[in-house]
């Protein structure tokens, strides 16, 4: 697509993560090239997309572009960064770039869905250049809450965009692996066309907490416990694992590792030297459960409060190895993602039941966000020293408050542009303004189907759930004649042996609607059905005031 100003421009299209957390990826796009920043996932609220397992961005737009889609570019392993690869690299084969850790996690993800031998993974470090048709890209190292994270310094025909992936500034972390100050310096000395910085945190005043104090906290913790202790935290946080690892060789304790992407990930992380196991301290369940409890700790997936999840198990009981005692202490280290509130609230009652002490957000110091708050925001806009300023990754909230952030520290509202996905900004050397609607549609996948789940089936979906289904069966002979019948089957409505009855009732009104066809009219099977179906509604409705999924079953004898 050529570009609509006069000189030459280059165009960013959200396609996900601007307007919801999650879903994440940017294309940068110039003339017929373009190149995408990271391929994620969405988990959805289970009561807005019942039964739906992942939602994921639209890629019609980029993969259109055929030849001219030249890269994926990930700047860290988090599933809403690279959950959606698997769907993307099924119908197109793109180059995708990222640090080791990141394609580790990648790796990963594409055997599973036997992906792996076809797909084109590229490592590269900070200070690589990587050249993808008219662009031009180095990865610039910043921290987060996985290790290995990266921004991206993209330099395009018309000037360089910094796109900062997720980030905090943390001063000492763990890895000694600190933000590049001086290389967002050196770009913001050298001209930075537009900035694409992180507003995840935007709300929270102050600069955000280094890993290192978690790991404080958590020592004081390990020195007061005397029986088990559980640790609840992403799989994906290795420098918090890490931490939980050190402090229990530090306090004689071994270490067991529940759940199957705490197992992967810990594997990965440390073949890969992310990760440093001191000797014979990992061990199986089983035998960990033998030792004194004083002599155990567990690192454990569920931090959400997943219902399947390693955590979720322990707090009901249904563990096949342990059982939560009282004396216990379990320490949630992680935040709560909007919307987990209940879960992880359910969750922490069932544990305090069974006697443990819990530890959490709400009521500890036991863990620190991997985002930037308000200081560290501004410090990236003074190191970078944007000409134009577009807010990602975050809810519309998020989005409106970085852009008010920006504005307060003097980048003035016309370069600020505040979009949506599917929303496009096109800059040139000059000038930059916002473009066209472009397809950024949610795409929802279920088990292995992938966007054929719809409105029509989602409404059905929630009416099921909310009002249950009732079908109805009967045989009809070729004139329309009720030869058996109606049956009547409930799901989720009224339990049938309890209301034979009020189901009589049901069939009579089937029936006399039935019997209200016109006999001059011929008989039709679809007609029928939606007699049959009215009948059903309007009955219930006005005994129940209740909509239930209506199924008619017509069998023509």
């Amino acid at each position: 697509m050529e570009p609509s100003t006069s000189e030459p421009a280059v165009r960013l299209i959200p396609l996900g993560g601007l307007g919801e957390i999650g879903l994440n990826m940017m294309l940068v796009e110039f003339g017929d090239d373009v190149v995408a920043v990271d391929c994620g996932l969405m988990f959805p609220d289970p009561d807005e997309l019942p039964g739906i397992d992942y939602v994921i961005p639209d890629f019609s737009y980029a993969v259109a572009k055929r030849d001219g889609f030249r890269a994926v570019l990930l700047t860290h392993g988090h599933e809403d960064h690279i959950g959606a690869l698997p769907y993307l690299l099924r119908t197109t084969r793109i180059p995708v770039y990222g640090t080791p850790l990141t394609l580790a996690l990648v790796a990963e993800k594409l055997r599973e869905h036997n992906l792996l031998e076809t797909a084109d993974l590229r490592p590269m470090k900070p200070h690589d250049r990587i050249e993808a048709g008219p662009f031009r890209i180095e990865p610039i190292r910043v921290t987060h809450s996985i290790a290995d994270g990266i921004g991206l310094a993209i330099d395009t025909p018309v000037g360089t965009i910094v796109h900062t992936g997720d980030f905090k500034l943390d001063p000492s972390p763990l890895d000694g692996e600190t933000p590049d100050y001086k290389r967002f310096t050196e770009l913001g000395e050298h001209g930075v066309l537009l900035l694409c910085s992180d507003s995840t945190n935007v709300g929270r005043p102050g600069h955000t907490r280094s890993e290192l104090d978690v790991g404080v906290a958590l020592r004081e913790r390990f020195q007061r416990a005397s029986g088990r202790i559980v640790v609840a935290t992403f799989a994906s946080h290795i420098h918090r694992i890490q931490q939980v690892l050190t402090l229990a060789a530090e306090h004689g304790r071994r270490v067991a590792l529940l759940g199957m992407s705490m197992e992967k990930n810990v594997r990965v992380a440390s073949e890969l030297g992310y990760l440093r196991v001191p000797a014979d301290l990992v061990m199986p369940l089983d035998d960990l459960v033998a030792l004194p409890s004083g002599r155990q700790v567990i690192l454990s997936t569920g931090s959400q409060g997943e219902p399947n999840s390693a955590l979720s198990l322990l707090a009901t009981g249904e563990h096949r190895a342990m059982q939560v005692q009282r004396g216990d202490l379990v320490i949630i280290s992680a935040r709560v993602i909007p919307g987990n509130e209940r879960t992880i609230g359910r969750v922490v009652n069932a544990l305090y039941r069974l006697g443990a002490e819990v530890l959490y957000e709400d009521n500890a110091f036991v863990h620190v966000s991997g985002h930037a708050s308000q200081e560290d925001l501004k410090m990236m806009f003074n190191l970078t020293r944007p000409r134009y300023f577009i807010p990602v990754h975050g809810e519309y909230r998020h989005l409106l408050g970085h852009a008010r952030l920006a504005q307060s520290v003097g980048i003035g509202p016309e370069r600020v542009f505040l979009i949506e996905d599917g929303m496009g900004v096109e800059v040139s050397k000059t000038e930059a303004r916002l473009v066209g609607r472009f397809p950024a549609g949610r795409v929802l996948v279920d088990g292995k189907s992938v966007g054929d789940i719809g409105a029509v089936v989602l409404r059905d979906r929630q009416l099921l759930a909310e009002d249950g289904l009732i079908a109805v069966s009967l045989a009809v002979g070729r004139d329309g004649t009720v030869l058996a019948g109606p049956e009547i089957a409930s799901r989720g409505f009224v339990y049938v042996k309890e209301n034979e009855p009020l189901l009589e009732e049901l069939k009579k009104a089937v029936l006399t609607a039935l019997a209200e066809r016109d006999p001059d009219v011929p008989y039709d099977r679809d007609i029928t059905g939606a007699t049959v179906r009215l009948a059903v509604r309007q009955f219930v409705n006005q005994r129940f005031r209740r909509r239930p999924v209506v199924l008619p079953i017509i069998l023509e004898v």
